[in-house]
């Protein structure tokens, strides 16, 4: 029997084809969707050394640090040279030095008002429950948390809380919905203008339970009866110490113990509850915050090991609280936490005399005023520099041009002027810095520093020495800290904690500015736009 020829309706085809391409996009989308997470966390803690981490590993809860290092990636970040809190938000966070992102610090000099100024400072803008005007005007760049705004085409909810506004406002951005912080004059949460939402909730926090009321009831005393590899005697005779009604410095006695993280933990829960954040389907919220574990400066003794040790030990609980929350309000299944440190201060309390260690102070009055001698010797009478400010001499360049000499020769005379005296360790030219011919790392170097902001002469103290900045402070008792400078390291650890990557621990240091292309990676959104470095390769 012949057999039948089989015809088609080649017509039909192509809408088979798109409809198995529709499926297949919609299987797609259904599982990106499901995989999507609903909240961002970002933790950044300064000062915080994981040789601690180590040390007090027995006395850490297990849903703290203990958490992030069993079941999250551990990183170690370089940031090539020391820097300092702000500067080093803004790196993690954007994905690119000071040089670009245009934060070199939490202040830097004003050469047209002439004083010094916050990072942040906008006097275009007005303070919440602040009398300082603060925006994200002076970042150059985009932050991961803009990104995550722009990537939810402005449907994510972005909130920032830290203990100061060069934290929280280089978590948050230029987008954020709320941004606060402590007002270091006024022990209030505080926020600006230049962000949409200052959040009822923190309002009434102010009015109904304001810190400096508070601040009496509180005192801080050991939270463990014994702590590893201390003397005996530290032990024996626990410290205590009060924030009284009549001491002057009361609110930073407040702000550099760990009752400060507690404070910042339960704002930051209230914020994840009131603000519902992670509870919107298809959409990642932001929740970035800021915790400190600066050396306490204040107390008699000069051995703060176990006040140190108990911070940690205080942080860890915090966050195992904050962890809880998460996990019961939105789930870590459904969140991507970071924790990041930005590197610990190259300061410590000097040691007592009985122990006859070497000892200095550098006064910056006297060093400026020497330097002027020096160059009016040189070059005739006049008042050759401007300013001094953290480590930076601006010279009067006005005068140098009346007087017709070249800039980067003066720089020079300065630079070899300052090397000798006794208390400074290095000098560099601005013009060296620029040309990557400053330091042991001077492209790190060259990228940490903002040419616009920088002094003409850059130096460091030696270790050993104390820095009393008596030329900005007329009173030598009051420029006076205590604290002495220390090998800096510019070092810091970082965690990553998230459903689609497994527990694992690089062994070699990464790129600081790497993490931001990093976690863009893992949320499936684009890197911050100043971002030139490769993601951080994670096994998954």
């Amino acid at each position: 029997m012949p057999r039948t020829k089989k015809t088609y309706n080649t017509a039909s085809v192509p809408k088979l084809l798109m409809a198995l391409v529709a499926s297949v996009a919609a299987i797609g989308m259904h599982g990106a969707d499901a995989g999507q997470a609903r909240l961002l966390v970002n933790i950044i803690v300064d000062g915080l050394d994981d040789n601690y981490i180590d040390i007090l590993r027995s006395q850490l809860t297990e849903g703290g640090f203990m958490r992030l290092e069993r079941d999250g990636a551990r990183l170690t970040a370089d940031y090539g040279t020391p820097v300092d809190a702000t500067a080093a938000t803004a790196t993690l966070m954007s994905g690119a030095g000071p040089s670009v992102t245009g934060i070199g610090g939490n202040t830097y000099y004003d050469r047209f008002g002439m004083r010094p100024q916050y990072a942040y400072s906008d006097a275009s803008t007005l303070g919440n429950y602040t009398s300082v005007g603060f925006s994200p005007a002076s970042l150059r760049v985009s932050t991961l948390s803009d990104e995550m705004r722009i990537a939810s085409g402005g449907n994510s909810l972005v909130y920032s809380v830290a203990p100061t506004a060069g934290t929280a406002i280089g978590m948050a951005g230029h987008n954020a919905t709320g941004v606060v912080w402590l007002d270091a004059r006024t022990g209030n949460w505080a926020s600006s203008t230049a962000y949409y939402d200052m959040p009822a909730s923190i309002a009434a926090r102010n009015r109904l339970m304001p810190l400096m009321a508070r601040l009496d009831t509180m005192s801080w005393t050991p939270a463990l009866a014994s702590y590893p590899n201390v003397p005996e005697y530290l032990s024996k005779y626990p410290f205590r110490h009060v924030f009284p009604r009549n001491s002057a410095d009361r609110l930073d006695m407040f702000m550099t113990s760990p009752l400060l993280n507690s404070e910042v933990t339960l704002v930051a829960s209230d914020l994840l509850r009131t603000q519902k954040l992670g509870s919107h389907e298809g959409i990642t919220d932001v929740l970035n915050i800021g915790y400190s574990l600066t050396p306490y400066p204040y107390g008699r003794a000069a051995d703060k090991r176990v006040e140190t040790m108990d911070a940690y030990v205080r942080l860890d609980r915090d966050l195992s609280r904050l962890f809880s929350d998460i996990d019961r309000s939105v789930g870590l299944d459904k969140t991507v936490l970071m924790l990041a440190a930005t590197p610990p201060r190259p300061q410590r309390r000097r040691d007592e005399e009985e122990w006859k260690i070497p000892y200095g102070e550098f006064s910056t009055r006297k060093a400026v005023s020497l330097l002027n001698v020096y160059l009016m010797a040189l070059h005739g009478n006049g008042d050759y520099v401007s300013a001094y400010h953290n480590g930076h001499i601006y010279l009067n360049h006005k005068l140098i041009k009346e007087l017709e000499l070249d800039i980067a020769a003066v720089r020079e005379e300065v630079s070899q002027f300052l090397a000798r005296m006794t208390g400074i360790d290095r000098v560099y030219t601005i013009d060296a810095v620029i040309a990557g011919r400053a330091g042991e790392n001077p492209e790190a170097l060259k990228r940490n520093t903002v040419v616009s902001t920088a002094g003409d002469v850059l130096f460091f103290a030696a270790p050993g020495f104390e820095v009393v900045d008596d030329y900005n402070n007329l009173n030598p008792d009051s420029a006076r800290k205590g604290l002495i400078q220390t090998g800096g390291s510019s070092l810091a650890p970082v965690y990553i904690l998230a459903p689609s990557v497994p527990a694992q621990t690089l062994e070699n240091p990464v790129d600081a500015r790497a993490i931001a292309p990093t976690m863009a990676r893992i949320l499936r959104i684009r890197s911050p736009n100043a971002a030139a470095t490769a993601p951080v390769k994670l096994k998954k």
